[in-house]
């Protein structure tokens, strides 16, 4: 039993010095942890000047010694005393331990980088012709690990994992009191910096989950927590804290992360009651264009990118010309370099794709707040619509007009390699150069079919000469794509080293009209609109032998909608009228719920306040 003596704070400060004196750390953080886990303090009604020195004594101690057990017991029965009296208190200790546990990380990892740069020399070493010891030469063939390596992981590996800790069990520590809540995002944010600059990747993912977790609560007990997520300042702060997390994933290359934390993102503008500022959205749209593009999804970075063209025209209204210039180039290049919509037919598309791919489609369409998901088409629809191309240069302009509006097999892959080899070239254009090869793979599908309707037979050499950005094999394994997703009739005959096209009448691709620039349609699509012109042209030579035949339609056509319209108005009426009733009552019972539930809101507030204030008025001051 501690004897009463050491009750007093100032008392245990001086037990715990003179232990210190002579080089007792453990017993002197037993005597302070004795003090703290009895709640002596709370007993006695100590002042917070009094027990904040024996908490810094105690929590240095902890990380001397590297106890994070310790100090998160410390730090539990301190924000138990301090966050109804004085959370600044709180606060200091927190952000005063994780300053003393980075500030030993960071001198672990400046001793471990002078232990390998201070090794021996070659005045250290006996015999030149043997620089490495046998037992140095073996320890690296084995462990596969540098010098480096090793000094890491016996210096600065153990502060480094303490670190972590006390990251964590502060976040554990301040989830659910909205006193603290900025330094709960502040001391997340400093964990995602602790996690870039030392390369953690595997802490940077259990750091996301444990936040995922935290806000998955908040969103589920939102009303019985003091946080919650319909407070606008919560709101930004969790929403700032999210686009850190963003940020942080898409540096250090985890991109699962950051597509989870795109879509936290979403679901926190979903909840919001006001709009996001244009600044959050465009760096939104920033973020989640470099995603999409990491992830290989063209068409939904093309359409991130024209969002955020937009909202950048929006936010800044005089944005200079060469600005305006670049973002429209990246924008129109981004769209031309989404692949063709593929004609799949519907056991193609159940038979050889995934089950949920149209499910995973408009949950990416939801990111955008679009009803639909977009395509090829809109996007192009959509360049117009917003003048993009006005703002293009006349080689980005020529090249659109090559790709989706002239009908030039012969020539147009020459001009294409032309505009994306001067892209390669000019150092400026650096961004714009990652378009180029999906612009190629985009023109070799767009050749095929554009010399499909002018030749039958074409020979293979002369088909990968109108392509000059390609070889026989890229070429061929395009033609394979495309048939194999039914888009069109290719026969290769390598025999004769020559490729047929459209010669089976019985077959056809699509429903929908021919995309891009069209000459003629292909025979197979002839035969298959052979009945529907037959009809047109029946249809109008019965208009030519009777003319009336239409009037006489029409008449009968409107007699018979107005007896229709004679025998029901009368219930028609009655309907619209009933149902006018029932929504104004629907109405008046959701308005007086609304007031319901907001007095008992008020009055909940109203007496949790009236509690805290009467436990503040019994707590008596030291």
């Amino acid at each position: 039993m501690v004897s009463r003596y050491f009750q007093r704070p100032d008392n245990v400060r001086k037990r715990a010095l003179e232990l210190l004196a002579v080089g007792k750390k453990d017993r002197a953080l037993d005597v302070l942890y004795e003090f703290i886990r009895r709640g002596r303090h709370r007993q006695h009604n100590f002042s917070e000047k009094e027990l904040e020195p024996i908490m810094f004594m105690y929590l240095d101690l902890c990380v001397e010694l590297k106890k994070s057990h310790n100090a998160k017991e410390g730090l539990f029965q301190y924000r138990n005393f301090c966050q109804n009296v004085n959370v600044a208190s709180l606060e200091t200790v927190v952000r005063g331990y994780l300053k003393k546990a980075e500030q030993k990380t960071e001198a672990a990892r400046k001793e471990s980088q002078d232990a390998v740069e201070g090794a021996p020399g070659t005045e250290d070493v006996d015999d030149l012709e043997n620089l490495v010891s046998p037992e140095q030469l073996l320890l690296s063939a084995v462990s596969g690990e540098d010098r480096q390596d090793r000094s890491d992981r016996t210096i600065l590996t153990p502060w480094v994992k303490f670190l972590w800790e006390s990251y964590r069990q502060c976040l554990e520590l301040l989830k659910t009191n909205s006193r603290v809540e900025s330094l709960y995002h502040d001391t997340a944010r400093q964990a995602f910096r602790f996690c870039v600059k030392y390369q953690r990747k595997t802490e940077f993912r259990k750091l996301c989950e444990i936040l995922r977790k935290h806000l998955d609560q908040l969103k589920l007990h939102s009303s019985s927590n003091t946080i919650s997520l319909n407070n606008l300042e919560t709101h930004a702060k969790n929403m700032e804290t999210w686009l850190a997390q963003l940020d942080n994933a898409i540096t250090m290359e985890l991109w699962q992360e950051a597509y989870r934390a795109i879509y936290e993102l979403h679901s926190l503008m979903m909840r919001s009651k006001t709009k996001p500022k244009g600044q959050v959205m465009a760096n939104y749209h920033t973020k989640l264009s470099l995603v999409f593009a990491k992830a290989g999804n063209l068409l939904f970075h093309a359409a991130s990118l024209l969002k955020l063209f937009t909202l950048s025209k929006d936010l800044k209204k005089n944005l200079s010309q060469d600005e305006l210039k670049k973002m429209a180039s990246r924008v129109l290049l981004a769209v031309l370099a989404v692949p063709l919509t593929p004609a799949h037919l519907e056991y193609d598309r159940f038979v050889e794709t995934e089950k949920n791919v149209m499910e995973k489609t408009e949950r990416l369409a939801s990111l955008f707040r679009m009803p639909k998901a977009p395509t090829r088409e809109s996007l192009l629809k959509d360049l117009g619509r917003y003048n993009v191309l006005q703002y293009v240069g006349p080689e980005l302009s020529e090249l659109y007009q090559i790709m989706e509006v002239r009908f030039d097999p012969l020539r147009a892959c020459h001009k294409i390699a032309a505009v994306t080899e001067a892209l390669r070239a000019d150092p400026a254009q650096e961004a714009l150069a990652w378009y180029v090869e999906p612009l190629h793979k985009v023109a070799q599908l767009r050749l095929i079919k554009q010399v499909a309707q002018v030749y039958q037979t074409i020979e293979f050499k002369r088909l990968v000469e109108l392509c000059p950005f390609t070889t026989e094999f890229q070429l061929e394994r395009v033609v394979v794509d495309a048939v194999r997703r039914n888009e069109m009739q290719i026969r290769i005959d390598h025999r004769a080293r020559a490729v047929h096209f459209g010669a089976e009448l019985s077959e056809f691709q699509r429903e929908d009209e021919l995309e891009g620039p069209i000459l003629q349609q292909m025979p197979s699509e002839q035969i298959r609109c052979q009945l529907i012109a037959m009809c047109s042209v029946l249809h109008r030579a019965r208009l030519t032998v009777d003319p009336d035949f239409k009037k006489t339609e029409r008449a009968d056509l409107r007699a018979h909608i107005h007896r229709s319209y004679h025998m029901s108005k009368k219930k028609e009426h009655d309907r619209i009228l009933s149902r006018q009733a029932y929504i104004e009552q629907h109405k008046e019972r959701m308005e007086t719920m609304n007031i319901e539930r907001d007095e008992e809101e008020r009055a909940r507030q109203m007496e949790l306040e009236r509690q805290q204030m009467a436990e503040e008025q019994r707590r008596p001051r030291a």
